[in-house]
């Protein structure tokens, strides 16, 4: 490889990405970060292919990565393509997870803040790493997030 790389960010589009990113500030930690994003015009154009594309946004900090850990990025694009239906088994980029150190609270608090479930709370041994807790559940936009807990078997 020519190149070295690192981990930046996730990219999540939005139909309302204030909503979006409040909805992940207060059920999930993540801390907003400045500057908020407000890009159009020929370059934009040109990097997405989307003529006379409009994006808006901001970066969050995921709870527990420090200060120079990746980020999600969380935009709003106007026009908005029209988004297809999450399924966790759809080829392609599935869910965001989460480690919680309650997954049956913290799935309770999701659907408190307008997010949905897909499946139930489960337990499975994964031989060589533990144990996980896991539940997989939606955020207000139907995007998919895993909520899980490791412990030692």
């Amino acid at each position: 490889m020519s190149f070295t790389a690192r981990f930046a960010h996730v990219n999540l589009i939005a139909y309302d990405w204030r909503k979006l990113a409040e909805f992940y500030e207060k059920v999930l930690g993540c801390e907003r970060l400045s500057p908020e994003r407000d890009a159009s015009g020929p370059e934009v154009d040109e990097a997405t292919g989307i003529p006379g594309a409009h994006v808006r946004g901001a970066h969050l900090r995921l709870p527990g990565v420090g200060s120079d850990g990746p980020t999600l990025e969380i935009f709003q694009y106007d026009p908005a393509a029209p988004a297809g239906e999450p399924t966790i088994n759809r080829a392609g980029f599935a869910h965001i997870a989460f480690a919680v150190d309650d997954v049956a609270s913290a799935l309770d608090t999701v659907l408190a803040a307008g997010g949905g479930a897909i499946g139930n709370v489960v337990s499975l041994d994964v031989p060589g790493a533990g144990q996980v807790r896991f539940v997989y559940a939606t955020d207000p936009e139907g995007n998919i997030i895993e909520l899980q807990h490791w412990s030692a078997r």
